[in-house]
């Protein structure tokens, strides 16, 4: 795991004593309702809202009118005192004893918010003007299968990438053993900025490396957004598969014919097979106001909880043992939730190999009144199993293309660990 240059390591505030006191996500989260303004009243919410129209006027017209920023300005250091605050542990706590990694969701999720504010932040406006947003998780990659509930944990942060209205942000997240804090993860977010009332785009700070490493950092964000585009571009939904994929569509046909008639209609699972549609779990969140975010929609990182625990109880179903997550990507942000939204949850199992399984999680809002669904999110989850797994198995078309897009984010999950 690449460590953060040595020019960014700077604390946020020092003790009396000269040791560093780091913000803890209590205070992340606080800081982030001071700079939006945001009310912690759900019946103020709407006045709130009102109250940030006119911040309107602080909006840059161009980018060039906004000062450049270096990467060491918004770098952060968080703690989240586990060990030596064992009050807090019983938030973070699983059955197995160790971390629920669903919180840790939600706690980068804040973190590369905040990451993003402390990059754009105008010295002379003590709240913002800009409505940041999480766009993308492009990945989470793990070092370590456990996450011990009764040790320190520090989250490391900061803008690694700068587009007109976009950053990148790159965390990592360390936890303390034997008196060193050794790597447990490293996350990129994609985070964009909207104006007051998060209707349109807005220009932030534009970034400038200070070192070849830096440049390096920076031109990996670049590769970074090229490779989403390409990715996009590929999609399944959009274009045929490839020539290979093809052939590997086919093979599953055939395997599963039932030999024994001629008929194209007739399949046969094959031993040690699980078919795709048997492979998968639902559920359903009543969306309230306790989940909300400073905008007053329900915050992403809850979103994300809520699909990762899902997507672990599908992975733990079908491989019949404890699964551990290996790696999150690809989460794309489609659209907002609303506070009383009913939000739909489909887990899928759609790739399998030895003690992998590839888990794809649709999210969507249903409409009571008009009856209309949206998807707002998919979520993709690499889990490990203790045990080899069934192979996953394809039976219709549609089934077919999960299989080959399953296949494709293992396979990109696989080449960067």
């Amino acid at each position: 795991m690449r460590k953060l240059p040595s020019v960014l390591a700077r604390k946020l505030a020092s003790g009396t004593s000269g040791s560093p006191v780091l913000p803890d996500m209590s205070e992340v989260r606080s800081r982030l309702r001071d700079i939006v303004g945001a009310s912690t009243n759900w019946r103020d919410h709407v006045q709130a809202m009102q109250e940030r129209k006119a911040l309107h006027t602080l909006l840059a017209k161009r980018q060039e009118d906004l000062p450049p920023r270096r990467m060491k300005d918004s770098y952060l250091e968080v703690i989240l005192p586990l060990g030596s605050q064992p009050e807090i542990r019983e938030k973070y706590l699983n059955v197995h004893n160790s971390v629920r990694f669903g919180r840790i969701l939600e706690d980068l999720d804040s973190l590369g918010v905040l990451i993003c504010y402390t990059h754009t932040k105008q010295e002379t406006q003590p709240r913002s003007p800009l409505s940041i947003v999480t766009a993308l998780v492009d990945k989470i990659n793990l070092c370590k299968k456990i996450i011990y509930p009764d040790c320190d944990i520090k989250f490391t942060g900061n803008v690694s990438w700068v587009g007109r209205t976009s950053m990148e942000v790159k965390m990592h997240m360390l936890q303390l053993h034997g008196g060193d804090y050794s790597p447990v993860l490293d996350a990129t977010f994609v985070m964009v900025a909207r104006d007051p009332e998060n209707k349109r785009p807005a220009f932030v700070n534009p970034l400038i490396p200070e070192s070849p490493e830096e440049e390096e950092i920076f031109k990996q964000g670049e590769l970074n957004k090229l490779k989403r585009i390409d990715f996009s571009t590929a999609s399944l939904l959009k274009m045929a598969p490839t020539a290979e994929e093809r052939n590997i569509v086919h093979d599953i046909f055939l395997n599963t014919l039932d030999t024994r008639t001629v008929s194209f209609r007739s399949r046969k699972l094959p031993p040690n097979s699980v078919w795709m549609e048997d492979a998968k779990l639902k559920g359903l969140q009543i969306c309230h106001p306790q989940e909300r975010n400073i905008f007053n929609r329900i915050f992403g990182g809850f979103l994300m909880r809520k699909a990762f625990e899902l997507g672990w109880a599908t992975a733990c179903s079908y491989g019949s043992s404890r699964p551990f997550i290996v790696s999150v990507d690809d989460i794309m942000f489609q659209r907002p939730v609303e506070v009383g939204s009913l939000l739909l949850l489909s887990a899928q199992v759609c790739y399998t190999e030895k003690n992998y399984i590839q888990v794809r999680v649709h999210s969507e809002v249903y409409d009571a009144d008009t009856r209309e669904h949206q998807t707002t999110n998919i979520f993709h989850f690499t889990f490990i199993s203790e045990n080899e797994v069934p192979r996953v198995i394809p039976k219709t078309y549609g089934e077919s293309m999960l299989y080959l897009d399953g296949k494709r984010h293992f396979a990109a999950i696989m080449k960067d660990i």
